[in-house]
């Protein structure tokens, strides 16, 4: 088994990966505690303490939730201390709910992803409309701690469970033509406020693409979970994508579309700003977004006490696995 180091991959015993037990058991003190949601909750974008996310009744349904508790530990992680729970599940850039770090955990109580169909189209073999059970059938379930770095310079360490991308692309047998794969998210307005608000900062619904490589690469990821239990709306459930070189904008959530094709697709954030929001956004400390430094990251939690400020590493730390996957490009042009 291999731990995925910062920028190596290492040995890694079991016995050195975070309990699930034990740190559902640390979720729950910390939460009885107060502390800290009272110490650690402060950031430097917000001077209200962090809400501890409720979870009760969206945890997906029993066959999922069975599944996601048997997970195996997988051949790659990070050993780095993880975000408390409370970060992962209450701080995060979901548009479709609002724009707020806070917005998807309190406005996606209505949100439904039982049951969940993905459309598969485009060039491959095998296309149609699959239920999540069918998509789930017979895949190994795993965890992968992971280095998460968003955009804005911040970032955190989650424990995703789920399998590899690439063993649910290739069941679709993609052809020679597939060059790319976009992803969508769910458009659902009703359930969804922030697709339907007159600010709303893109055009829905949200999409993605990865090149047909990258996609295929073993550290890109499909999660079904985290920290022992389903996705909850907010973090993309019932299933996102994790691409944990890249920043976290390119790690789409709450699949419902998967198209094999030729050309680059078009994504949200390269039409909504293509000079600040490139197609590849792979992690990069030396080339800057026009409005701030990407040379730095702030580890969450971080709060009034300290910035827990850590130098930003290429391609988030994964660089000896997936450099070679850009070797003779620029990647201060193809950002």
């Amino acid at each position: 088994m291999n731990k995925v180091g910062k920028g190596r991959l290492q040995t890694l015993n079991e016995n050195e990966v975070t309990n699930k037990t034990a740190y559902l058991n640390r979720r729950q003190i910390i939460k009885a505690a107060g502390l800290s949601t009272f110490l650690g909750g402060f950031t430097e974008s917000a001077a209200q303490p962090l809400k501890v996310a409720d979870t009760a009744g969206a945890r997906g349904p029993p066959w999922l939730r069975k599944l996601v508790s048997d997970a195996s530990v997988g051949r790659f992680s990070t050993t780095e201390k993880l975000t408390p729970f409370e970060y992962v599940t209450g701080y995060n850039n979901f548009y479709e709910f609002g724009s707020s770090k806070s917005d998807p955990s309190e406005k996606s109580s209505g949100f439904v992803s039982d049951p969940w169909r993905i459309e598969v189209k485009g060039a491959c073999e095998v296309t149609g409309q699959f239920h999540l059970e069918d998509i789930l059938r017979g895949q190994e379930i795993e965890e992968r701690i992971y280095r998460l770095r968003c955009v804005e310079a911040w970032s955190m360490v989650i424990p995703w469970i789920g399998f590899p991308l690439n063993r649910l692309l290739s069941r679709f047998k993609p052809t020679s033509q597939a060059r790319y794969v976009k992803f969508e998210t769910v458009y659902r307005p009703s359930q969804m406020p922030g697709q339907s608000s007159f600010f709303a900062t893109l055009d829905y619904p949200y999409v993605e693409g990865l090149r047909i490589d990258e996609a295929m690469h073993e550290l890109a990821f499909i999660a079904v979970g985290l920290y022992g239990e389903p996705l909850l709306p907010q973090n993309g459930a019932p299933l996102r994508l994790v691409v944990p070189w890249k920043y976290g904008f390119k790690s789409l959530k709450s699949i419902v579309k998967i198209t094999f094709q030729k050309h680059r697709p078009q994504t949200s954030w390269q039409l909504a700003n293509s000079k600040e929001y490139g197609f590849f956004s792979n992690v990069n400390p030396d080339v800057s977004h026009p409005r701030w430094s990407q040379a730095t990251e702030r580890r969450l939690p971080s709060g009034l006490f300290g910035s827990n400020r850590m130098d930003t590493l290429p391609f988030n730390g994964y660089g000896d696995e997936v450099s070679h996957l850009y070797k003779g490009m620029n990647l201060r042009i193809h950002y």
